[in-house]
């Protein structure tokens, strides 16, 4: 990844990298929301690299790639737990 050896990344530079592939998100320095969401829309799997998790890049992530939701942050969504009985 060629992102990686970019001393100043831009939001720009940065937003193209993971359009193209998601998984540029690891070297991504300075992640937006909009950075995030673009790489998991590309590679829901990319949700792994994800610093800063939000429900909705949680969400796109699984809808793209099922799989990712091994990856969601428990705290992103306040799931509680009932026990019957």
């Amino acid at each position: 990844y060629a992102l990686q050896y970019v001393k100043e990344q831009s939001e720009a530079v940065c937003l193209e990298a993971v359009k193209h592939d998601g998984d540029a998100l690891q070297y991504v320095k300075e992640q937006s929301e909009a950075v995030c969401l673009e790489a998991v829309k590309q590679d829901g799997y990319a949700l792994r690299y994800v610093k800063e998790q939000s429900e909705a890049v949680c969400l796109e992530a699984v809808k793209q790639y099922g799989y990712a939701l091994r990856y969601v942050d428990k705290r992103v969504f306040k799931i509680k737990v009932v026990k019957k009985g």
